[in-house]
């Protein structure tokens, strides 16, 4: 049976898992990374030599990192030109766009959302550089908010990598303690992706 390697409260890790659940794939998750260790191990290192998680492996002992590339390749192995990631050159193009947007834009403001409320002790966060992330989280969810006007999901009425990439954001962007605009379409779509199974087993869960 394929394994993946990372803890489940991995954002990444929630995004391959979710995309296996899907693709209806079976797998086994072996707990790597953070309290887990496993990751500086050399075997761990000659599959992934990031050390970080999550690394898929599969029966023949094939193995790939960088969670966006685990995701394409599932979708291409086992379900190509599926909804998931289409294989029309503009739809798939539309779908790349937001898994790279939201590598490249919203990532990393709400990593420091996250870590400030949920995984930094009281007395080392830094509030200022967290209401900065905060603004600019809230600039690029507003984004958001335009683009699921009228639709369910990001790229129409069905959902596709790009959700899957985006979604555990917005999860984390409702269920963290703080102030956010009022964003109705953004809450729709927040309500549309909870109708995913997978989304609801991996991705929205309590925060830790």
């Amino acid at each position: 049976m394929r394994k993946l390697w990372g803890r489940a409260s991995s954002s990444n890790v929630m995004k391959v898992l979710w995309t296996l659940d899907e693709l209806g794939l079976d797998y086994e998750r072996i707990d790597a990374g953070g309290a887990f260790g496993k990751t500086k191990e050399p075997a761990y290192r000659a599959m992934n030599p990031m050390g970080l998680v999550p690394t898929l492996e599969e029966e023949d002992g094939w193995s790939l990192w960088e969670s966006n590339a685990v995701a394409r390749y599932l979708c291409n192995q086992y379900a190509p030109g599926g909804g998931l990631y289409p294989a029309e050159p503009r739809a798939r193009a539309k779908v790349e766009t937001w898994m790279d947007w939201t590598l490249g834009h919203v990532t990393a403001p709400m990593v420091t959302i996250f870590f400030t409320h949920i995984r930094i002790p009281e007395p080392d966060r830094d509030w200022k550089a967290e209401a900065k992330a905060r603004e600019d989280a809230g600039r690029l969810f507003r984004i958001v908010d335009a683009q699921v006007a009228g639709q369910r999901f990001l790229c129409g009425d069905h959902v596709t990598l790009a959700d899957i990439s985006l979604g555990c954001w917005v999860h984390r962007w409702h269920a963290l303690p703080i102030e956010r605009p009022d964003m109705p379409n953004l809450a729709r779509y927040y309500d549309a992706l909870k109708t995913r199974p997978g989304f609801v087993k991996h991705v929205a869960l309590p925060l830790e």
